[in-house]
């Protein structure tokens, strides 16, 4: 049994839920921290906190399961690929399902402990089949990078949204800094999905999947990347002046202009004629950024 769940773990690169969570984690802080029509921040909840987490963790846990069951034929066609779980037989396809099934049901059950909030449990529905329309997004539609930003774009959001539920109801444009958050994210996700699609650009040509850097090339996706790299900057520093009642000040600033170098390294570590460094870029720099971010944020909100 361990054997088995530390594959799973590794199938889904458990480890790299290190990507959104940042995120989610500083629209908490944020919804924590803001002023609600009353004058007065929602109150904190341990369990509010609890259920971001598990809901996050299970959401995504879902979403890459079943990603491995939808391109698992692609996945053993695949030089890149072939290795993993499911191909190589290592998973089976039951045992893979099984889990899939169980990552859902706990981010249904999750959102009860947001009660008596009974948005996240309406919304429950639609947000995973956002997460697990994505797998199929590659068969029809070149912007799937966008897709995968968009959902990552849902944890800010859906946290905010977990918090102050009431508020959003009674006053739509509250939930603006997190929409702000929500795009930065988007455009940070799909930019470095793009880069990380450029390995499989001959594959995907082949195969007759869609992508970015298989309609455009790599050197003309390197290039789309770095475009939404600066939008996610823009809109990130757009945050504060556009919701002031947030409370951002200079360390967020610092930060920002942190995570704009860090961006600049990311593309400066890949070329169309050379990417064996695009993990690197993709694994260790994001890293860096989604948690740097939550952490300069977080300081600047709560000192």
């Amino acid at each position: 049994m361990f054997g088995k769940t530390r594959q799973i773990l590794e199938m889904i690169r458990f480890s790299h839920t290190v990507f959104a969570m940042p995120f989610a984690l500083l629209a908490a802080v944020m919804a924590w921290t803001t002023p609600t029509s009353s004058g007065e921040p929602p109150a904190f909840r341990a369990q509010d906190l609890l259920g971001i987490l598990v809901c996050l963790v299970a959401a995504r846990s879902a979403a890459m399961a079943f990603n491995r069951i939808a391109d698992r034929k692609h996945d053993a066609q695949n030089p890149r690929t072939e290795n993993r779980h499911l191909p190589q037989g290592s998973l089976s396809l039951a045992s893979v399902a099984a889990f899939t099934l169980f990552s859902s049901l706990a981010f249904l059950a999750g959102t009860l402990l947001f009660l008596p909030n009974r948005l996240p449990l309406l919304l429950a529905v639609p947000v995973l089949l956002v997460l697990l329309g994505y797998s199929f997004a590659k068969r029809f539609t070149s912007l799937v990078h966008f897709w995968l930003g968009a959902a990552l774009m849902l944890s800010p959001v859906s946290a905010w949204i977990a918090i102050r539920g009431g508020e959003v109801l009674a006053a739509p444009l509250d939930l603006a800094p997190a929409l702000f958050l929500g795009v930065g994210v988007l455009l940070w996700v799909a930019g470095f999905d793009i880069i990380y699609a450029c390995q499989d650009a001959a594959y995907d040509v082949g195969a007759k999947l869609r992508s970015i850097p298989a309609l455009w090339g790599v050197a003309g996706a390197l290039k789309i990347a770095a475009a939404c790299h600066v939008g996610m900057l823009l809109t990130l520093a757009l945050l504060p002046l556009a919701c002031p009642s947030v409370g951002f000040g200079a360390i967020y600033g610092v930060g920002l202009a942190l995570v704009g170098g860090l961006l600049a390294y990311e593309h400066a570590l890949v070329s169309p004629d050379d990417l064996t460094r695009v993990n690197a870029a993709f694994f260790q720099v994001n890293a860096v950024v989604s948690f740097g971010l939550f952490v300069v944020g977080s300081l600047d909100l709560l000192l």
